[in-house]
């Protein structure tokens, strides 16, 4: 039984050898042309809520939130999913108490964020937004569009935001 083991292991050595030889290398993304997937969003709290403190020029909703759950992915061709379940104004004080728990928001809206290479060489940020989709009391909504990324997009950044523009919620934790 050792020997079909040793057997086993000397093949799949070979065989990884020959990939290496050959150039194929397995994709580390989450699927086909899949630049950024992700299952969990931070809400707006803290020094990032108003405009004081804005992500890559994004500025905060202007009260803190809360999410239950954030997921979704970005494709290389600009298609950008986003399901966001809970994302509601926080249980605390700014927050009016008749307005905790809440979306007051009828729509959100994603926005995609690149660094990038601006046409002199330069380092630049490209903000990108999806059109407005419609969003519950409870704070549920399902983004579903494709914009158009900058080549090259670099570290995404996919936020919720209202319609005029300010996060509510991003990538990470």
């Amino acid at each position: 039984m050792s020997k079909i083991w040793w057997l086993l292991a000397a093949v799949g050595a070979a065989l990884v050898g020959l990939v290496s030889v050959l150039g194929v290398t397995a994709p580390a993304s989450a699927g086909p042309g899949t630049i950024l997937k992700f299952d969990t969003m931070t809400p707006v709290t803290g020094p990032y809520v108003g405009t004081l403190n804005p992500i890559r020029t994004v500025p905060g909703g202007g009260l803190p939130w809360m999410i239950t759950a954030g997921t979704g992915s970005l494709k290389s061709d600009g298609h950008v999913l986003v399901h966001v379940r809970g994302l509601v104004l926080a249980d605390q004080p700014p927050v009016p108490p008749a307005l905790e728990g809440t979306n007051p928001v009828p729509d959100f809206q994603a926005i995609v964020s690149c660094q990038s290479i601006s046409a002199g060489g330069a380092a630049t940020i490209t903000n990108v937004s999806t059109a407005q989709f419609p969003a519950s009391t409870a704070g549920n909504s399902d983004i579903n569009a494709t914009v158009s990324l900058p080549h090259p997009c670099i570290a995404p950044i996919v936020f919720v935001a209202s319609p005029g523009g300010a996060w509510f919620a991003a990538t990470g934790s």
